[in-house]
């Protein structure tokens, strides 16, 4: 489903981040490992198209990121990936129904209220659909935010720092309902973070270290 080559990554001024090649197919689930400023974000938003690719390819299916720019990227972002970022950036004029139903309209989806009602549910967050976000918990909101990257049914699933700063029962809970929710929408499943308490709950990891 996905897969990267050779990828490197230099920001001005600063060395070059080399990454080793990953892949992860549908259904699957990888963790990415590492300490705080190793680059696990800048991998994340390589792979989730957000940073152009300087070296190496990123193969998503059959679609080689590397080589689209502008308003194809965009769109193959918008069809085809769902990203779970640290910083949830949710609309805080909408409500949680509303920020769901957003993702579809951002990428050029048909609103799809009953879909979105029912992904909700099985996140266990429908009875909050008509509420604000300031008025969620902090694991509330990873649920929302989960339900706004899969709404499209992405084939890959990326997640920065999912459970980093939840409790260990939110932590486990909410693992599980990404798990389960990607797996249902047949999307590969990639999770960036620094928290070591994933260490024994994913089979297949990358620990991400400094040459």
């Amino acid at each position: 489903m996905i897969q990267t080559k050779d990828l490197a990554y230099t920001y001005t001024g600063g060395a070059s981040i080399v990454f080793p090649d990953i892949s992860c197919a549908a259904r699957e689930m990888l963790l990415i490992l590492g300490a705080s400023g190793i680059g696990k974000t800048t991998l994340l938003h390589l792979l989730g198209g957000i940073l152009r690719v300087q070296q190496g390819n990123i193969l998503i299916d059959t679609t080689d990121i590397s080589s689209l720019s502008g308003a194809a990227l965009d769109h193959f972002r918008g069809q085809n990936i769902g990203i779970v970022f640290q910083q949830n950036h949710f609309v805080e004029a909408l409500n949680v129904l509303e920020n769901v139903l957003l993702a579809q309209s951002l990428a050029g989806r048909s609103i799809n209220k009953e879909k979105a009602l029912k992904l909700l549910k099985r996140l266990n967050i429908d009875h909050k659909a008509g509420q604000y976000i300031r008025n969620l918990s902090q694991g509330e909101k990873q649920r929302v935010a989960i339900a706004r990257a899969l709404i499209n049914d992405p084939k890959i699933v990326l997640a920065d720092e999912l459970t980093s700063a939840l409790d260990d029962d939110n932590c486990t809970e909410v693992l599980h309902l990404l798990q389960e929710q990607a797996h249902h929408a047949g999307s590969a499943l990639i999770i960036v973070t620094h928290d070591t308490r994933l260490k024994d709950k994913i089979d297949r990891k990358v620990i991400l270290e400094r040459p």
